[in-house]
């Protein structure tokens, strides 16, 4: 999928497909207040970050990591009432500003820090969806870098998620 591939209701589709598998696969964290899951994504993009950190030259971590990434981006979105096909517009002119990691540990890092301002009761909601649009943008300057069919890659995810969730039937997942 390149960069001009991705459309608004591709965004829409996508969002909507995860608010599904999320209800169907991930009950320990659909539970959650939303509050809890977004500091449950907040640590999710920590451990991406690190996840990056220790490899990377290895595009085969990389491509589970952005796609992986990308997921928690649907379900986080959800959680902050966020629509992507509204709030993204998609950056063509974007350079990594320090390298990969320090910019994914940046928006990672700004994620984290307006789930920790949820404590104190300060402002968090324009620092979480800032973060959450950032990490969307670099996971797509960086699919189309690679030539990572993104698409395809989350089917094959989603699939390996509901394959751990035996207790539900078949004909129930999707």
């Amino acid at each position: 999928m390149s960069l001009d591939v991705i459309k608004p209701e591709t965004l829409l589709r996508w969002q909507q497909q995860q608010f599904q598998h999320d209800r169907r696969n991930h009950t320990d964290i659909i539970c959650l207040s939303r509050m809890d899951r977004l500091k449950h994504y907040g640590l999710h993009y920590a451990k991406y970050a690190g996840r990056v950190a220790l490899h990377p030259k290895d595009l085969s971590v990389l491509s589970r990591t952005l796609v992986d990434a990308l997921l928690v981006i649907l379900s986080a979105a959800n959680v902050l009432s966020q629509r992507l096909d509204r709030d993204f517009q998609m950056r063509t002119d974007v350079n990594f500003v320090h390298g990969l990691l320090e910019d994914i540990a940046d928006a990672s890092g700004r994620f984290c820090d307006a789930c920790e301002k949820i404590d104190h009761f300060e402002e968090f909601l324009p620092i979480a969806k800032q973060a959450n649009l950032d990490m969307l943008q670099w996971i797509f300057v960086l699919a189309a870098e690679h030539r990572f069919d993104l698409e395809a890659l989350v089917l094959v995810r989603r699939q390996q998620l509901t394959e751990r969730q035996f207790l539900i039937p078949a004909d129930r997942q999707g």
